[in-house]
């Protein structure tokens, strides 16, 4: 492990109970840091936190920053938080979590995991990876792993993993030797202002990695991510495709459908160089998995060992995450949460679900993302068999006329008796089911609290026997 030669100080973390600030507490806690922080409202990952040690506190109170030395804050942290106002007015160090991240892996070689969609999941994939190598990476995933219920931690080789996170622009600060780049899609227009602002992004982020004398794997299959390898390789870039096409440098060959999971070959350089079994369902993740190897190859690490480990990998919190089954009906919860995502979340569980009807529970995550895909979401939602459409979740945020929840489930192309708009969170649950039977599929999702119904949902399926 090469330890960071920043000097940290006494260390106070602005929402701490974020996925990518609490995996940075956890980093900062194994380097020995002395970490506090705090967070708009309990979870539990300010209890795991606290058994770490961090004083972890619930609000906002500018004492909380009192003899501290450095203070992380992420963009969704407002100016006029009083912990962020106080830290400015009393001198100390304000870091971004992007800042943060990045002096994190000084002194390490950096894969960061970038893309529109996909990143957690293939962000983990590469960890797994590297672990059955024999290799004990650093890393930071936007999830927990189900192997090992963190999403951070201090490892004893010079690899640092980290997602690398496009919403505000922050994947520009991390000096990584190796990228993926899942795809490129209009979103977090809030931030970049337009499409082109945001593929500019993703090519100076891909330029830095070159730049540095590392390589990009791209996904081939993705028009957005193709069109940036074009732009790349005319510059003479490394960038590394994979995807179904014989022209990509990977291709994902002879796939087959393999209990939950997809079975399929990988051809380099026009030969087979291994065989890859996923224990997770979709043809998504046999092109994430397809991605991991890829970059684990390009760091010299063997295929036959990357592909055990993709192997053993059975998933993260919040992404196609399993809850529970009664009398014949699963209960499953997905962060998905762009109208892409949802579509390929949605076939993925057609591949699940078999025989059965598919009953989803969908919350928008912005007004301004429900308002520029409000006619996109609810093609998406028609590849369920019954939807209950939540309202925005869009805490602090003004509303936008026509960006509403009721007007994307009147887009939602499935007879009516089929769709509802259910504003009352304490209905939600009951509407799922009353519609399932045994065989069903019920998936929540969304970025919001949306998953915290599945619980709800298994406790209602017991009581109705």
């Amino acid at each position: 492990m090469t330890v960071s030669p920043v000097d940290w100080g006494r260390v106070h973390i602005v929402g701490i109970g974020g996925a990518g600030m609490s995996g940075i507490a956890r980093i900062l806690v194994a380097r020995g840091v002395d970490v506090t922080g705090s967070d708009a409202k309990e979870s539990r990952r300010l209890d795991a936190l606290r058994a770490l040690g961090v004083v972890a506190q619930v609000g906002h109170r500018p004492e909380w920053v009192d003899g501290r030395d450095t203070v992380i804050t992420s963009t969704a942290i407002p100016t006029n938080n009083p912990e962020r106002v106080a830290a400015q007015a009393r001198g100390l160090r304000l870091l971004s979590r992007a800042e943060a991240l990045a002096m994190l892996m000084q002194g390490n070689r950096g894969i960061a995991v970038s893309g529109t969609h996909g990143k957690t999941t293939t962000t983990s994939m590469v960890t797994v990876a590297l672990q059955r190598c024999g290799v004990d990476p650093s890393f930071v995933i936007g999830s927990e792993l189900a192997e090992t219920g963190s999403n951070a931690h201090l490892g004893t080789s010079d690899i640092f993993v980290a997602e690398a996170d496009e919403s505000d622009g922050s994947f520009l600060a991390l000096g990584a030797i190796a990228a993926i780049i899942t795809n490129v899609e209009a979103d977090h227009l809030n931030h970049w202002g337009t499409v082109e602002a945001l593929r500019q992004g993703f090519v100076d982020f891909a330029t830095g990695v070159c730049d540095r004398g590392g390589f990009v794997v791209a996904c081939g299959d993705d028009p957005g991510a193709r069109n940036l390898t074009n732009q790349l390789r005319a510059q003479g870039a490394d960038v590394r495709t994979y995807g179904s096409s014989h022209h990509d440098d990977f291709q994902l060959a002879n796939p087959r459908l393999a209990g939950r999971g997809w079975q399929f070959d990988v051809v380099h350089a026009g030969r087979r160089i291994v065989e890859l079994g996923l224990r997770v369902p979709g043809r998504h993740n046999a092109l994430n998995a397809t991605a991991a190897l890829a970059t684990g190859i390009g760091l010299g690490f063997p295929a036959q060992g990357l592909a055990e480990g993709l192997g053993e990998f059975t998933g993260t919190r919040r992404r196609f995450e399993y809850k529970g089954s009664v009398s014949g009906v699963r209960v499953f919860d997905d962060y998905a949460h762009h109208p892409t995502e949802i579509a390929t979340t949605l076939t993925a569980a057609r591949e699940v679900v078999g025989g059965g009807r598919l009953i989803v529970a969908f919350q928008a995550h912005h007004y301004y993302r429900t308002a520029l895909f409000i006619k996109e979401f609810g093609e998406a939602l028609g590849l369920a068999d019954d939807v209950v459409v939540l309202e925005v979740y869009a805490p602090g945020e003004e509303a936008i006329p026509g960006a509403s929840g009721q007007t994307m489930a009147a887009n939602v192309p499935l007879d009516r008796d089929h769709v509802v708009f259910e504003p009352r969170w304490s209905a939600v649950a009951g509407h799922l089911v009353a519609r399932a039977q045994p065989g069903d599929m019920i998936m929540t999702l969304g970025a919001g609290d949306i998953g915290t119904i599945a619980a709800e949902v298994l406790t209602l399926l017991e009581a109705r026997g």
